[in-house]
């Protein structure tokens, strides 16, 4: 179940506090700066560090490196042109 945009967009990332993308694929937050991933449950975010997964090189580039404007591919939404 997706999290409303307008909650994702108040959600930041519990360890450096900057944005978090949306990747509807693994429903999941996202922060590209330290590579981790929160997952959320039943449209409930869970965003303790220690719940977070750490996103290898490739899973990385699919999640940043190939979203393009706000149709990314793959699923992927929310994506700030920085990253």
């Amino acid at each position: 179940m997706p999290i409303r945009k307008e909650l994702r967009e108040l959600l930041a990332c519990p360890i450096d506090k900057g944005p978090l993308l949306y990747d509807e694929r693994s429903d999941a937050l996202y922060n590209p700066r330290l590579r981790r991933r929160y997952p959320i449950v039943d449209g409930i975010p869970y965003l303790l560090a220690d719940q977070a997964e750490t996103v290898g090189p490739a899973e990385h580039h699919r999640l940043v490196g190939r979203a393009a404007g706000p149709a990314a591919p793959d699923g992927l939404n929310d994506v700030p042109a920085r990253y």
